[in-house]
This record gives C-alpha cells, structure tokens and sequence, in this order.
C-alpha cells in the first residue's frame, strides 16, 4: 500500500510518494508526478481512475496495462524510468495494440499471454474489437484451436456455471475441454462480478484456465464465435 510522506523537507507539490514500512526508494516519483502519470494514462486510454496522486489497485492496474503496451517489466510501479517512457511523445496506448506477428491471417481470435489481451479479427484482416483479459498460462498451452463443442460439452452456453456459486456468462468454448471465453465470473447470489473490470489486461489476476473479459467483451466474442472461428494463443508477444 501507498502512503504519502510530507515531513521530508519538501514543498508540499513535491511530497514523494513510498511503499509503507521501507525506505524512499531510489526512484520514486512525487506527488505532482502521480498525478500527471494519472492524467497521461487516461489519456492513453490506460484506465487510471480519479487523478488524486494516490497509487492504488487502479493505478497500479493501468501502469501494468501501459508497460505491456510499451515492453517494460510487468510491474504496476510508476518508477522514473516507467514515468519517463510514459510522458514520451513515442508513448503507446493501451487500448490499441497491433496484433501478434506470426498469429496468422484470416478471420481468427489472437490471444497473447504476456500482454494479457485479445484481438477479434475479420476474415478481411480488420481487428473489429481488442481488449484486456484475465487467463492463467499454466491450463492453456500457446496453439492454435477452434471454437465449438470438446469432450461432448456444447460449444456455446449462455449462462454457464462453475458448478457452484459463480456464473460464467457467454461461454464460449474453444479448448479441451472445459476452456473458454466468459464473462468476470458473477456471483449467483448478486450478479456482481468477482473482480472489476480495471484489472483485466494485468497479471493481478489468475483463472482456472478460461479466458476472462468483460461483459460488453463477451458478448462480442459470442457473437463472433456464432459460427466456427480459429483462436491463436501466443505466449511471447511484442507490442
């Protein structure tokens, strides 16, 4: 957790922020900093969340989304080297990402594991929607699949269950047997998801195998995969 240190001598614009309970790191960015890092990351479509200078589970979130998209270390710290590429005229969005080279051609769906993100892609080339994902590389082995029933399971289910408390909306199928795309799980008891949709595109997170994206995002994906289409997971890819 964050917390602010304002007895350092410092202007209070400049206060520095630092992990509870440790030292001043040797990179830490200030108060002012953060907020401008929560600016630019909105601003690169990023989803930061209120610019108040505090570097919560939002911030942190974006900042990773944002070192994916620009190939630093996955870490969700807005260090000075971190904080430097982001202010960058050359700075990348998070929310548009050129697809994976070597995933193919032709109407598919192209998953990267190290960005966390998917691409939805017309048989024209044309990537039609891309977004954020939760998965867990240690179920889903980088390949190539296609979507429909496995193992005599239906290849779409709108309202799937994990066989307890959760629903999995707008389950779609496409790995043996029981790996798919669907909606952030959703409690029964309450239709609330069990995570929000700012940690998608992040590694904070971990399925059990399935592919996680938001509702509007499912809803695509089901409607893509209404007839057979490719998915291409790739482990490695640079933006």
């Amino acid at each position: 957790r964050m917390r602010s240190l304002s007895k350092l001598g410092l202007p209070a614009a400049a206060t520095t922020l630092a992990t509870a309970g440790t030292g001043l790191p040797a990179d830490a960015i200030t108060v002012t900093q953060a907020k401008a890092a929560q600016t630019r990351l909105n601003k690169l479509g990023c989803a930061a969340g209120p610019v108040d200078g505090k570097i919560g589970t939002m911030t942190k979130a974006a900042t990773v989304r944002f070192q994916s998209a620009n190939r630093l270390t996955q870490n969700g710290s807005p260090t000075r080297t971190t904080y430097s590429r982001l202010m960058a005229s050359t700075a990348k969005r998070c929310d548009v990402r050129a697809v994976p080279a070597r995933s193919g051609s032709g109407r598919r769906i192209v998953i990267s594991q190290s960005q966390n993100w998917v691409w939805l892609i017309d048989a024209r080339g044309k990537v039609v929607r891309q977004g954020g994902i939760i998965d867990n590389p240690r179920y889903l082995r980088a390949g190539t699949y296609t979507s429909g029933a496995k193992c005599g399971r239906s290849a779409r289910i709108r309202r799937n269950t994990d066989g307890g408390s959760l629903y999995l909306n707008n389950f779609v199928r496409f790995a043996p047997c029981g790996i798919g795309f669907h909606q952030i799980p959703t409690y029964k008891s309450n239709g609330r998801q069990i995570h929000a949709d700012y940690l998608l595109g992040t590694n904070y997170k971990a399925s059990h195998g399935c592919i996680r994206v938001s509702a509007s995002m499912s809803a695509s994906i089901w409607s893509f995969a209404a007839k057979s289409v490719r998915v291409v997971v790739v482990r490695w890819s640079a933006p």
